[in-house]
């Protein structure tokens, strides 16, 4: 698999910021439930009747006790601190389970409600549009204030992006800090969730997690009809033509719909998210183009663009335009964009087919 370079990184964590900023946040449809206990035994207020006297003979032998069985719960395994986690940065230790959390990062806090850190998560920035019930406060990621941080009184920070100076600002103050930046594979996000069960003290849950999500995976993939050659794709990530190569988190997610990245051949294409040029593309002349709602682009700005009109995409109406919130974060709804995905691969068959 091909390595991913920082720079790369760095360029796609700021542009996933520029996608946050763009996007507004969707409505979401909160379903309350609640269980109803069985009602208890009524009873009665008649006192009972006097017991009969008996003769021997007609005495009524005890009933011989059920054995009775004692199930008791294993309780959930404690993590003992100071727990030594793996960051960009590379070896953290946490001193103790932190009970104050704040996330800078809207993947992070997308992994943390999975994974059950969510209570201990007291606010988020303000890019953190998911969960519903995630504190998003004005905090910024991008431009982090130490001094607003700080009024949260974090034991725990957790960061994206650091402009050079806010994790040493932040440890000044006594919070620990953890910098995850984007994902280069779906395995390095999932292995994001692990280290932050273990960093909260929710290992066991983050692991469920990770487990469930590779579970319908596998699942979706197994359902999938694929084409017998790979549909072609081009991602514009933004209007500078950022793109994404098959080596990407993302671009490893359109593959297992039984899609390739143009990019695959692109000059700087081992970084995993390559700067395109229009000549590049318009002669790769890819089947699908896929954007983000971040900058305003569609069908119709694509066809604008001189000597786009050409491209089969556009002629045959392939254009999509993605959730930039679901396309860019490599949290726990990347199963949400694989299904996606699959659709429209599934739909372009069924045309093909008809």
């Amino acid at each position: 698999m091909k390595k991913i370079t920082l720079t790369a990184l760095a360029v796609f964590s700021a542009l996933l910021l520029i996608f946050a900023g763009c996007s507004e946040a969707s409505d979401t449809t909160v379903v309350e439930t609640t269980s109803t206990s069985a009602a208890a035994p009524e009873t009665s207020s008649t006192a009972p009747a006097e017991p009969t006297s008996t003769t021997a003979s007609e005495t009524v032998p005890e009933p011989t006790p059920e054995p009775t069985t004692e199930t008791t719960e294993e309780p959930a395994p404690v993590l003992e601190f100071p727990r030594t986690v793996t960051d960009d940065t590379g070896e953290v230790t946490i001193s103790e389970s932190p009970a104050r959390i704040v996330s800078l990062s809207p993947t992070a806090t997308e992994m943390l409600f999975a994974i059950g850190a969510g209570p201990q998560v007291v606010a988020a920035d303000s890019f953190s549009n998911f969960p519903p019930e995630a504190p998003t406060t004005d905090l910024s990621g991008f431009q982090p204030n130490i001094e607003a941080i700080s009024t949260y009184e974090p034991d725990l920070v957790v960061i994206s992006f650091d402009p050079g100076d806010l994790t040493a600002g932040l440890q000044a103050l006594g919070a620990e800090v953890l910098k995850y930046s984007a994902a280069p594979t779906l395995d390095d996000a999932f292995q994001q969730m692990i280290y932050l069960g273990e960093a909260t003290g929710n290992a066991e849950q983050a692991e469920e997690v990770v487990a469930e999500l590779q579970e319908d995976i596998d699942l979706a993939v197994a359902d999938l009809v694929l084409p017998a050659e790979p549909f072609t794709y081009y991602l514009e990530l933004d209007p500078t033509l950022f793109s994404v190569t098959s080596s990407s988190f993302i671009g490893q997610i359109f593959e297992l719909a039984g899609l390739e990245s143009i990019a695959d051949a692109a000059e700087g294409a081992a970084g995993g998210f390559p700067q395109l040029s229009e000549e590049f593309i318009l002669d790769s002349d890819p089947d699908f183009i896929f954007l983000t709602d971040c900058c305003g682009e569609s069908l119709e700005t694509l066809m604008e663009r001189a000597g786009w009109d050409s491209l089969d995409a556009i002629i045959g109406s392939r254009v999509v335009v993605f959730d930039s919130d679901i396309i860019s974060r490599w949290g726990p709804r990347v199963v949400e964009l694989l299904d996606e995905v699959a659709m429209i691969v599934a739909n372009e068959l069924a045309v093909l087919a008809s």
